[in-house]
């Protein structure tokens, strides 16, 4: 079954041959690019209050959709010009987060957890 994710990673990598940017998009590339799209939604973001950055006006909630979809792009196409299920990843990451942070221990802190133990 085909996920949204992989039609969108399709759909990258069909945009990118029809233009010969494959060359292009070496995973050193796409992940500077990803990091000044990030720069880019961070901007957006950056002298709003907390309240303002929870519920922005239009206009910023648009312009942060944008650089959102930005973002998105990019590390699609990194995690499948390398061959990582981005899904799998995430779901891995969680997965260390929760033995990580115990809620009973971590429950309204941002306190950092030490390492896991090597398994």
């Amino acid at each position: 079954m085909t996920t949204e994710l992989d039609g969108l990673a399709e759909r990258l990598r069909a945009f990118a041959r029809a233009r010969d940017w494959e060359q292009f998009h070496t995973p050193k590339n796409l992940a500077m690019a990803l990091t000044g799209e990030v720069g880019e939604l961070v901007a957006e973001l950056q002298w709003l209050t907390p309240d303002e950055s929870r519920h922005p006006d239009p206009d910023t909630l648009s312009r942060i959709t944008a650089e959102l979809g930005d973002v998105a792009i990019y590390l699609v196409r990194l995690a499948d010009v390398l061959g990582v299920d981005l899904i799998a990843a995430a779901h891995a990451k969680l997965d260390i987060g929760e033995r990580r942070y115990d809620p009973d221990t971590y429950r309204g802190t941002a306190r950092k957890a030490p390492p896991l133990p090597d398994s």
